[in-house]
């Protein structure tokens, strides 16, 4: 053991301390903390989509709610700041256009063209550029605190505004199968079209597969590509959902359901580590994943081999 310990480095042994003292705590306050049914914290509430202007046509649910608007700012997030650069484009460039230029390095050279051929590339880097931007700024916007928690109000000045919440609409899984559903069709469409309705389905089997073999594959296949749409929606929204439960769990929630004041200032040091983990590392992992995979599919779909 202490060959183990003096083998850590100073930061893997502030870590190990940090982990023992948190179970340390949720072990005295699961024992002496508060008892009873827990009705102050209610981190259910920060994801309900309440209507805030109820719209309804021939019984599609249209409401303006939480989601709409995380939803718009990420789309005006995105249109700006690509219009903007665009805009202010210099011979010499200063960090953000560095930034902006990585990022569209990024998308071009590694994510499209790492993963389509050429012509598939100058047709599609449109669409996956803009599907990573789009998540990695709603992503980046979940991570801001905004009065938009209607289910606690703060009075300022005689005024009842909603409290202030994180909430991201990547972490509704209405979203993420939605931006699933468009590149599942996509990539789809683009394969019969490249090889015909055949010659695609066909396509799934792969080479050297000969004989009653090639009807499990084909089953197999099939299965895999409806299981893509379960995949790629879930992965982004599952990540984007824990990682927002975790910050507000540690941020208050394990001591209001504890009991356990003494606790707080450590909870509150892990959320802001768990809230600088998914805002560096996090919110762009995911955009990333996502749209190589759209590019992966894309090119996989119209590759002459399977």
């Amino acid at each position: 053991m202490s060959k183990w310990w003096s083998g850590l480095s100073g930061g893997k042994k502030a870590a190990v301390v940090a982990v023992f003292v948190v179970l340390i705590g949720i072990v005295l306050g699961a024992g002496f903390g508060s008892v009873g049914k827990n009705e102050e914290y209610q981190p259910q509430n920060e994801f309900r989509l309440d209507p805030w202007i109820s719209i309804h046509i021939g019984g599609i649910d249209l409401s303006i709610n939480k989601a709409v608007l995380y939803l718009f700012l990420a789309a005006a997030a995105t249109c700006f700041t690509m219009v903007w650069i665009a805009g202010r484009m210099q011979q010499k460039p200063n960090r953000v256009q560095t930034a902006i230029e990585a990022a569209y390095d990024l998308t071009n050279n590694n994510i499209t063209r790492g993963n389509m051929d050429s012509r598939m590339a100058l047709k599609w880097f449109p669409f996956v550029a803009t599907l990573f931007f789009f998540i990695w700024f709603s992503n980046m916007i979940g991570y801001l605190p905004l009065p938009t928690n209607t289910h606690a109000k703060i009075d300022v000045f005689g005024l009842k505004i909603p409290a202030l919440a994180i909430y991201a609409a990547t972490a509704n899984i209405s979203v993420t199968l939605v931006l699933t559903l468009v590149v599942w069709f996509s990539y789809h469409v683009e394969g019969i079209r490249a090889k015909g309705l055949r010659a695609y389905l066909a396509s799934w089997i792969p080479a050297g597969v000969a004989g009653p073999a090639r009807g499990p594959i084909f089953v197999i296949e099939a299965i895999s590509h409806f299981v893509r749409i379960i995949s790629l929606s879930v992965r982004l929204f599952a990540n984007l959902l824990a990682g927002h439960l975790l910050i507000l769990f540690m941020g208050g929630g394990m001591v209001v359901l504890l009991g356990a004041a003494y606790i707080g200032p450590l909870t509150v040091l892990v959320a802001i580590i768990f809230f600088l983990f998914e805002v560096v590392i996090i919110a762009g992992l995911q955009a990333f994943i996502f749209a190589t995979l759209t590019s992966i599919y894309l090119g996989g779909a119209t590759a002459e081999a399977h």
